[in-house]
C-alpha cells in the first residue's frame, strides 16, 4: 500500500491517538535491544572478547572506554541522516522500517562473533550497522509520536512523551538485568547456580566456574528483540498518522529559509549546554561501571529472591538508572513539579537548568566514593546507587524535558531534523567524553588524572555549564509549532 493511502494529518479529537500503543511497544523492545548490547559492551571488550581459535584478545579499560564513547557518539550522529531522509524523501514510517532492518543486521554480526573470521572485525561491523540503524530511526520515532497529535489533544502530548520515555527505560531495565547475566553468570555461583539447572537442556554441561550462556546469547537476545520491535511497528501502520515528506527541494528550501534558520539557531543555543550533560551521563556505562567492579556489590539478605547474592558490575547502573526512571517520572509529574510550581513558574528551561545542577551533585557523590576507594576502603554499591538516583533525577529534568521542548520548538516540516539535532547533543557529549579520556591516557597506559581526580574534573565542568545556562536561558523566547488538524 502506498504511503499516500494512509491518514496524513491528525484528526480532530480529544482522545489518545490509536497508533500510540504500537509506538510505545516498538520503543520498549528496541530500547531493550540497544541498551542490552550497550550495557555489556565494556565488560565484553575488557574480559571476554575471544578469537575463534579460543585466544583471548581483549582491550584495555581505557581503550574500551574510548571506543564505547565513540560508538555511542556514532549512534547519536546518524539521527542527522535519518531525520533528513525522513523529512525530505521517505517519510517517518518508511525510514523507520528500512533502517530497522539495518539495525537487525548489526545485531546479527554481534551474535556471530567468535564463530569465524576476526572477532574485532565482526564487532566493529556490528557496531557500525547498529549505529546507522539505531541512530537513523531515533529522531523519526520521537517525531512520529508528536505527529499523532493535533491542537485538540495536544494537552496529552506531555503525558505521552513521559510514557514514551517510560517505555524506553522499561526496556532498558529488563535488558540491564538480563544481558549482563547472560554474558557473565557462572554455573556454580549466585543466581547462576539457581538458574543453571533449568537450562542444562539448552547450554549443555557446565563446570562450576564456567559461564552458562556467554556472548552469543547475550548479544543474540537483543537482536531478537529488535526483530520484535520492527514487527510491532509494522503492525501499527494502518493506525498511524503519516506526515508526508516535503521532497528534497522544498525541504531544503524550508529548512534553510529565514524562519528555518532562526529556529535552528534559537534552539541550538540551548542544545549546546545539553552536550555537557551527556558527556557525564553516558559515563555510567564506562567510568561508573569500572568503579562498580571495586565496590562491595553484595545484596542484603532481606531482599526477596536475590538476597545474599552479588550484583555484576555491569548491572548496577544498567539496572538502577532505568528503574529509577520508572519511579521518578510519575513522582516528578504528579508531586515534585506541582510542588515547585507553587513557588515559581516551572518552564522547560528552568527544569533543564535545575537538572544540570543535580548532575553535578551526582558526580560529586561518585567522586567521594572514588576517594574512599583510593584510600583503601571498599564502599558498598549503595552509595553509587544513591548517586544514580540523583543522575536519573537530572535525566528526567534535562532529557525528557529536552525531548518535548525540541519537538514543540521545531517548525512542522522540520520535526525529525530538529529532534536529530537534539540527539546530536548525545553524540557530541560522547565525543567530548571519549576524546578527553583519550587525552588523559599517558604513553604507558596510565591516566593523567587517576582515581577521583577525573570525577572531580567532570563535576567542575557541569557546575560551570549550569551556572552559564541560567543566564542564557533568561534571554530565550520560546515559539511553539504543532501539527495542523484536518
Amino acid at each position: 500500500m502506498a504511503e499516500t493511502n494512509y491518514v496524513t494529518a491528525p484528526i480532530k479529537s480529544k482522545e489518545m491517538p490509536k497508533g500510540i500503543p504500537y509506538i510505545i511497544g516498538n520503543e520498549a523492545a528496541e530500547r531493550f535491544s540497544f541498551y542490552g548490547m550497550r550495557g555489556i559492551l565494556m565488560a565484553y571488550m575488557t574480559f571476554y572478547l575471544t578469537q575463534p581459535n579460543g585466544q583471548l584478545d581483549v582491550f584495555s579499560e581505557d581503550e574500551a572506554q574510548v571506543w564505547t564513547h565513540r560508538f555511542i557518539a556514532s549512534a547519536y550522529f546518524f539521527p542527522i541522516i535519518g531525520g533528513l531522509l525522513s523529512d525530505a524523501f521517505f517519510g517517518k514510517f518508511r525510514t523507520i522500517i528500512s533502517l530497522s532492518l539495518v539495525y537487525c543486521a548489526g545485531h546479527a554480526c554481534l551474535a556471530m562473533m567468535e564463530m569465524f573470521g576476526d572477532t574485532h572485525a565482526w564487532l566493529f561491523m556490528g557496531l557500525v550497522l547498529i549505529a546507522i540503524g539505531s541512530g537513523g530511526i531515533k529522531p523519526c520515532v520521537s517525531a512520529h509520536v508528536g505527529d499523532q497529535f493535533g491542537q485538540s489533544n495536544s494537552h496529552l502530548l506531555s503525558r505521552v512523551f513521559g510514557w514514551f520515555y517510560f517505555s524506553i527505560n522499561f526496556g532498558a531495565f529488563l535488558s540491564g538485568m538480563i544481558t549482563p547475566f547472560l554474558l557473565e553468570a557462572t554455573a556454580g555461583a549466585g543466581m547462576g547456580a539457581k538458574v543453571y539447572p533449568y537450562f542444562v537442556w539448552l547450554v549443555g554441561e557446565r563446570a562450576p566456574d564456567e559461564v552458562i550462556f556467554g556472548s552469543h546469547y547475550a548479544f543474540g537476545l537483543p537482536g531478537v528483540l529488535m526483530l520484535l520491535a520492527t514487527w510491532v511497528f509494522w503492525l501499527g501502520r494502518n493506525k498511524f498518522i503519516h506526515i508526508q515528506p516535503r521532497g528534497g527541494r522544498a525541504y531544503f528550501k524550508e529548512t534553510f529559509s529565514v524562519e528555518g534558520k532562526k529556529a535552528i539557531g534559537r534552539i541550538s543555543i540551548i542544545f549546546a549546554f545539553i552536550i555537557m550533560f551527556w558527556a557525564l551521563f553516558d559515563q555510567i556505562g564506562t567510568s561508573w561501571q569500572i568503579q562498580a567492579r571495586s565496590l562491595d556489590r553484595s545484596i542484603p539478605d532481606w531482599i526477596p529472591v536475590f538476597g545474599g547474592g552479588e550484583m555484576l558490575a555491569a548491572q548496577v547502573a544498567a539496572v538502577f538508572n532505568p528503574l529509577f526512571i520508572l519511579l521518578l517520572i510519575p513522582l516528578f509529574n504528579y508531586l515534585i513539579y506541582p510542588f515547585l510550581a507553587r513557588f515559581f513558574t516551572l518552564t522547560p528551561l528552568r527544569k533543564i537548568g535545575i537538572g544540570l545542577f543535580v548532575m553535578g551533585l551526582a558526580f560529586a557523590m561518585v567522586a567521594f566514593v572514588q576517594v574512599a576507594l583510593d584510600n583503601g576502603h571498599t564502599p558498598h554499591m549503595g552509595w553509587q546507587i544513591l548517586a544514580c538516583a540523583l543522575l536519573t533525577s537530572s535525566e528526567v529534568m534535562v532529557s525528557i524535558t529536552g525531548l518535548e521542548f525540541a519537538y514543540t520548538q521545531a517548525p512542522r516540516q522540520m520535526k525529525s531534523f530538529i529532534l536529530s539535532l537534539f540527539l546530536l547533543t548525545v553524540s557530541l557529549g560522547n565525543i567530548l567524553a571519549g576524546e578527553v579520556k583519550a587525552i588523559l591516557i599517558n604513553t604507558d597506559g596510565s591516566s593523567k588524572l587517576p582515581g577521583a581526580q577525573e570525577f572531580w574534573l567532570w563535576t567542575g565542568l557541569i557546575i560551570i555549564t549550569a551556572v552559564v545556562f541560567v543566564f542564557v536561558a533568561r534571554s530565550y523566547h520560546p515559539k511553539e509549532y504543532l501539527q495542523v488538524e484536518k
